[in-house]
């Protein structure tokens, strides 16, 4: 370990930096956990001390666009698990002096550690929720997990409960929330080619964007139980629920059940270019979920003028600074996610909140510069 550490230091006397990631997806990828690693990458290639990033995906399910200066952007792995690891493997012999390694997920932390071993550099963790809340399944991902320097989290909840099974040391943490591109995501009218499409003309709209997958809890049961209710006290509401996954058909079946047909609209999958016009759709964006590591989408909702109503139970609260940004509720007490969706009705659309760029991308940029040059104290 003495010789990662002098290895690290060297990179403040030397001014240079070179960086291996390892990602799920970044460019070409999907999501938030997506765009987390965008702009990762982006500003890790504008650390003044970088020399070179060289970033490897697990999936690059769309084209990949313009990328930043200093990127080796290898996608030669996204073929499944095993080419995934002999490219790591390549990449690593044909230059093994790399200052760091970041692994974006804890499922790579083997691949992580074992290049750490054979490197003998150290590997700073990014953790982004649920997945790193409590000990795996798969034993050789725990001792890993337990076995890297440092470690970025998204929010305090994930970084708490990280902490509470690999009983690390609070100062190996660091927090980095996402950032929201303010100038892509902007109040503005209804689209009405939208609201003609999905007959939504003249109708309170209440939204949840995102993955609809089983295991995930968002909170999408949550608010379909409660339309029943609202219904009968609010005659023109709707609920679109904006993602796929495969939890979609049994939601879909206890939207039948319920008689809710006429009140739930199922969009399907939308492109990162359409998402904005579809927050603008939403009289209130309401996700009272429980797994939730951060809940990227709240700011998306908040930068578009949506009133929001967010978790209690999980990193929701974080991303409404703690009620500051929204509305917090109980996910486990429907009569005060009902309430709360009736108090958010009340409240203007169109009103984004007043600090929302607390999480702007300027702001990402000075933190994770910041956790970059502590590395070499941290790990001491």
């Amino acid at each position: 370990m003495g010789d990662k550490i002098e290895n690290v230091h060297n990179i403040h006397r030397s001014e240079k930096m070179k960086i291996i990631v390892l990602l799920t997806d970044a460019f070409g990828g999907h999501g938030g956990i997506a765009l987390f690693n965008r702009n990762l990458l982006t500003v890790l290639c504008q650390h003044p001390y970088c020399t070179q990033v060289v970033a490897i995906p697990r999936l690059a399910p769309q084209p990949c666009n313009t990328l930043p200066d200093k990127l080796i952007y290898n996608t030669e792995g996204i073929d499944g698990k095993i080419r995934f690891l002999i490219t790591v493997l390549q990449t690593a012999m044909k230059c093994r002096n790399f200052d760091l390694i970041i692994c974006g997920h804890i499922h790579l932390t083997p691949i992580a550690y074992c290049l750490r071993l054979w490197l003998r550099t150290p590997v700073l963790l990014i953790t982004h929720g649920i997945e790193a809340w409590r000990p795996s399944r798969n034993r050789i991902i725990n001792f890993c997990a337990k076995k890297i320097d440092a470690f970025i989290s998204i929010s305090e909840v994930t970084k708490k409960r990280y902490l509470n099974w690999t009983h690390m040391g609070d100062k190996k943490g660091f927090i980095l929330p996402n950032a929201i591109a303010l100038e892509k995501f902007t109040p503005g009218p209804k689209k009405r080619s939208l609201l003609d499409h999905y007959n939504l003309q003249g109708k309170l709209v209440l939204m949840t964007l995102g993955w609809i997958r089983s295991g995930e809890d968002k909170g999408f049961d949550e608010v379909i139980d409660l339309l029943p209710q609202l219904s009968r006290k609010i005659d023109n509401l709707a609920y679109m629920i904006v993602g796929e996954g495969d939890d979609k058909p049994r939601l879909m079946e206890k939207v039948k059940r319920l008689g809710m047909m006429d009140r739930v609209i199922f969009t399907g999958f939308v492109p990162e270019t359409e998402k904005a016009d579809y927050y603008r759709l939403a009289d209130v964006y309401v996700m009272p979920s429980r797994g939730e590591g951060f809940g990227f989408v709240f700011l998306e909702a908040m930068a578009c003028g949506a009133p929001v109503v967010a978790s209690k139970a999980d990193g929701g609260k974080e991303a409404l600074r703690d009620g500051k940004f929204g509305i917090l509720v109980n996910p486990c007490v429907p009569q005060e996610i009902r309430q709360g969706i009736l108090d958010a009705l009340k409240l203007p659309r169109g009103v984004v909140p007043e600090g929302l760029e607390y999480f702007s991308f300027s702001q990402f940029e000075k933190r994770l510069r910041t956790i970059i040059d502590q590395i070499p104290i941290v790990i001491k």
